[in-house]
């Protein structure tokens, strides 16, 4: 039998912060329980199936919410650790966001330019905010064990151990066993946060050619408005050279109606 192969993990590792539980360094599988609801409404038993995955052996246990920046994180956290080479996906199907649906989507088609996963049906399937490199190692290092609708405790336990045993064990249609750990040393790396808000940015390069038109025309107003004026625009509101609010104020303090004493630090009752 030839002898299994393990690697250190980056020094940072796992260098994402995220709602997991941290394992073994050297366990072979990771457990993604998908999470449809808002943070703090998590049930208690999605909250049971992230500790029965690391209690079972995994590396990293623990939910995903968005299939943007959310996988980013993910990502960031496997190709750190080369000794993870599974990837187990259970419970219930996000609507909208289509967690499950889009990691298989990865998994099988990568990204196409502007980083959108291709060939998923999720609302913003953007990797915007990590290097391709990243990606395409992550599509490499790990296999998807498909549990998506999947609940039950057991089968969780079950799946995982399958993953670390040394020979090859069957697993609903898979042969499972612990290969080793990815042959290249890990890549350390967090996100950028480049892009905050991924629904915000544009879909399609026509959309992204508009805003750059619309921006530079803004520019190019901005810059005559300056050459016209001698300088920037006044905070204020007002053109360069033209009465701010405090002189037209004082301007009319000097106004005097019939009858009405000024108070000529003050102005006239209602100025």
């Amino acid at each position: 039998m030839a002898e299994i192969t393990k690697a250190d993990p980056a020094p940072d590792y796992p260098p994402e912060e995220g709602c997991y539980l941290r394992g073994n360094d050297y366990s072979p599988v990771a457990v993604l329980v998908i999470l449809k609801w808002i943070r703090e409404e998590t049930p208690p038993e999605i909250e049971a199936l992230v500790r029965v995955g690391v209690e079972s052996g995994a590396a990293l246990s623990g939910t995903l919410q968005t299939e943007n920046v959310g996988l980013e994180k993910v990502i960031c956290n496997v190709v750190a650790n080369p000794n993870i080479r599974y990837l187990v996906v259970c419970g219930p199907e996000s609507p909208g966001h289509r967690v499950g649906e889009t990691i298989l989507a990865l998994m099988a088609n990568g990204v196409d330019q502007r980083k959108r996963i291709v060939g998923t049906s999720a609302q913003t399937p953007y990797l915007f905010n990590i290097p391709v490199e990243s990606i395409e190692r992550f599509r490499r290092q790990v296999t998807v064990i498909d549990l998506i609708h999947e609940g039950r405790p057991e089968v969780i336990q079950e799946a995982v151990q399958a993953c670390y045993q040394e020979e090859p064990t069957p697993f609903r249609g898979q042969l499972l066993h612990d290969i080793g750990a990815w042959p290249d040393p890990p890549i350390s790396g967090r996100i950028t946060w480049r892009v905050t808000d991924p629904t915000r940015e544009p879909k399609s390069e026509e959309e992204r050619a508009g805003q750059e038109r619309i921006r530079a025309l803004i520019d190019r107003a901005r810059k005559a408005a300056e050459a016209r004026h001698g300088g920037p625009p006044d905070p204020s509101g007002h053109e360069a050279g033209s009465p701010g609010q405090g002189e037209a104020l004082n301007r009319r303090s000097r106004v005097q109606h019939p009858g009405q004493r000024v108070d000529r630090d003050r102005g006239p009752p209602g100025a």
